[in-house]
């Protein structure tokens, strides 16, 4: 059956009441695991497989989309309130969401997040629909080589855009990547950096990081730098987007959605890498006016970009699982053991064997993200009321939020000590102006680019030329050190126009 009639044939089973309440029940979980630091959707649905033995495949799969799409959503709201990221790809998501809520404008930021996560992922299931089989044919084509050279694009953009200088950048991101090595090595089978301990030798999870950096670390700061003898409250300030937000969002959406989709169809690409080169993109690409908002009271763009981007990402994950068998996040795979349960085989066969179960889920996808928007927005003043709770109360709350959330997931006192470890040096690195979001890029794609790395040089047999031999890895190369060396010459280019300016004026 072609596209349409599969659409139509799939709406005609996603809008039957029993469908319709798997779908609402997935999206509400979704939300709220996404809130919760640490959970995740892929915990969530591992704890939902034992229904696989009660309920159809196709109920079955619908809440299991909707609480993957609905924890893409949640993601963003303790991200932008509270610097607090519900998972990975809500991280770039804090560093301008955050300084909004922090200066007044937390419902513009919630608001654009929530759109944005509706445009992109509506985007994200049309190329599901339409686009699936031919990104996974290109997705196919790309080698290690080209994975690597991906992840060392998104090192420089890290270094390039984040922080005060690029040597900060740097050396935050050498932590990150100091951080992704501990464990066991996946060539070798040998420890590294584990000291011993047997808890790192599965290395360190990347939301309990996440949570210690930005989170911890910054109520520590805050703790430590807190003078003012009256608590401190945070405004609210207003709950929807002016013409000016809506003008503003638009671009980023659709820009993030067109980075985000691809990258979830790559075998290594996840939600990390679109969202920080969203980030990167619209960093760039803003109008000169709002640029000096980005890094100090929080630019709308750099909230709207990434969270399309990471929701376009969400969708993307499911293309190769669907007509390839291959689960490229811990999600997909726990989707792909629910989908072996129950005896059926994802591949390239499934769209005929399965066509009603495949075309209902995916029309269920579009119905679910309605129900996710029309669930989200008026929650938003729900939401930004957090804001008034006194800072220290709230930054209280949230070290005890962390650390219950750290030690009921893995029942580890290791992972406390680590917890409160980083946060330390989060703060200290808040105190010099080290930007913490490169630890977390270091930490998520060091270890992807090792491999890549070292697969690349097994197949062309210690040749480093291969990475500038193939024509997609060079042009990738090529971008990087574009973004690395165009900002410097540019910037010296304003000084030197700043300064023929400051000469020709006539002198006091």
């Amino acid at each position: 059956m072609d596209v349409w009639s599969g659409l139509a044939f799939g709406f005609g089973n996603a809008l039957t009441f029993t469908n319709l309440g798997w779908a609402l029940l997935g999206c509400f979980l979704g939300t709220a695991i996404g809130v919760l630091p640490g959970i995740g959707p892929a915990l969530t649905i591992a704890l939902l497989l034992p229904i696989t033995f009660q309920v159809s495949a196709t109920g079955a799969f619908i809440l299991f989309c909707g609480v993957f799409y609905g924890a893409m959503y949640g993601g963003s709201t303790t991200s932008i309130l509270l610097n607090t990221p519900g998972e990975s790809g809500s991280i770039i998501t804090a560093l301008e969401g955050a300084k909004m809520a922090r200066h007044g404008r937390a419902g513009p930021a919630l608001y654009t997040a929530a759109i944005g996560s509706f445009v992109a992922g509506t985007i994200g299931t049309l190329g599901i629909s339409f686009l699936g089989p031919v990104v996974v044919d290109l997705a196919l084509k790309l080698g290690p080589a080209e994975y690597f050279s991906l992840m060392v694009l998104c090192f420089v953009t890290v270094s390039a855009v984040l922080g005060g200088s690029a040597l900060r950048g740097l050396t935050s991101l050498g932590l990150g990547l100091m951080l992704g090595l501990i464990g066991i090595d996946l060539q070798t089978g040998q420890p590294r950096l584990t000291f011993g301990v047997t808890e790192l030798l599965d290395g360190t999870d990347v939301v309990l990081v996440a949570v210690a950096l930005f989170a911890v670390g910054e109520a520590l700061y805050l703790a430590w730098r807190h003078h003012d003898a009256k608590a401190q409250v945070l405004k609210v300030g207003r709950l929807s987007m002016s013409k000016e937000d809506w003008k503003r969002s638009v671009g980023p959406w659709f820009r993030g959605a067109a980075l985000g989709f691809p990258f979830g169809v790559l075998p290594a690409g996840g939600t990390e890498m679109p969202t920080m080169l969203s980030y990167y993109t619209e960093r760039k690409l803003v109008r000169r006016e709002h640029r000096g908002e980005f890094g100090t009271t929080g630019a709308i763009e750099g909230v709207a970009g990434p969270e399309a981007a990471n929701n376009a990402a969400a969708a993307g994950i499911l293309v190769p699982m669907l007509t390839l068998g291959l689960p490229t996040s811990a999600t997909a795979a726990i989707m792909l053991s629910a989908f072996q349960s129950y005896g059926i085989q994802p591949g390239p066969l499934l769209f005929t064997s399965q066509a009603e179960l495949v075309w209902t889920l995916i029309a269920s996808l579009y119905i679910a993200n309605v129900m996710l928007v029309v669930l989200n927005l008026p929650l938003v003043g729900l939401w930004a009321r957090i804001l008034k709770i006194p800072a220290p109360q709230l930054y209280a709350g949230i070290l005890v939020f962390a650390t219950i959330g750290t030690y009921g997931i893995s029942n580890s006192v290791i992972d406390l000590v680590i917890l409160y470890t980083l946060g330390v040096i989060a703060m200290f690195m808040r105190r010099f102006d080290f930007p913490t979001a490169p630890v977390v890029i270091g930490m998520i794609l060091g270890p992807m680019a090792e491999q890549a790395m070292r697969q690349a040089l097994t197949i062309s047999q210690g040749d480093w030329t291969t990475f500038i031999t193939r024509p997609v890895s060079v042009v990738i190369l090529s971008l990087a050190v574009v973004a690395l060396v165009v900002p410097k010459l540019w910037g010296l280019r304003e000084k030197r126009r700043q300064a023929q300016h400051e000469a020709q004026l006539p002198p006091e």
